[in-house]
């Protein structure tokens, strides 16, 4: 049997921030790792660490001590162009504020990531097409985000986190500003995407969206508190 690959390794990661003129350690000694096909949830309460978590797991940060691999890199030490490159390669990004351009229709939106990454307008247009159909959104391509329900640009969001074929996708608080129809339909198309071959990870306070995924991690006080695999 194929051993399943291990995307995201953390040893020992620890993160301080100076904030008032004191220290606080948002993570302390968090060890885990997670492996291709997985389906996360990250909780905790407010000041647990998972924000900290979720933007080290993105390289939008780095860690003050311990090691960071993404994808079998050691990206903990990288600079910050590496660091972006390596983002935009390996990781897409569904937050709760959608974070679209409001100029933009929905397909230049999702062209977005490629722009970055050099890809050709041809390419970078079939290619946004195909991750707009892919989350239902055809009829919608040319729409923006104002002429969009909140369900439609989250969705524009997630097809704009997908279009650059990261290896994972993380979510943070991805139905935040949903109301429940609209989230459990979001969810649905998590759970779509996680049978397609995507890792995910879901950064939640909410029991009813973590309750859709595989592996639940809760955090207190920057360490891991609980590591809970379902059958």
């Amino acid at each position: 049997m194929e051993k399943v690959k291990e995307v995201i390794r953390l040893e020992n990661v620890s993160r301080t921030y100076l904030i008032g003129g004191q220290q606080v350690r948002a993570l302390d000694g968090v060890s885990l790792s997670i492996l291709e096909n997985e389906y996360v949830a990250v909780m905790g309460p407010s000041g647990s660490g998972k924000s900290t978590l979720m933007h080290i797991l993105g390289c939008l940060d780095s860690p003050d001590q311990g090691r960071y691999f993404l994808g079998g890199m050691d990206v903990s030490a990288m600079e910050d162009r590496e660091l972006a490159d390596v983002r935009n390669r390996e990781i897409g990004f569904v937050f709760q504020s959608f974070n679209l351009l409001p100029r933009y229709d929905a397909v230049e939106n999702v062209e977005l990531p490629m722009v970055y990454a050099g890809v050709p307008a041809r390419e970078r247009r079939r290619r946004a097409e195909e991750a707009l159909e892919r989350v239902s959104l055809g009829t919608r391509m040319h729409h923006r985000p104002s002429e969009l329900s909140g369900g439609q640009r989250q969705r524009v969001a997630i097809a704009r986190a997908l279009v650059n074929r990261p290896s994972i996708i993380l979510a943070d608080e991805p139905t935040g500003n949903l109301d429940t129809a609209v989230s459990d339909g979001i969810m649905r198309l998590f759970e779509e995407l996680h049978k397609g071959g995507n890792t995910i990870v879901v950064v939640t306070h909410e029991e009813d969206v973590a309750a859709c995924a595989r592996r639940i991690i809760r955090l207190r006080d920057g360490r891991v508190e609980m590591d809970k695999t379902s059958i």
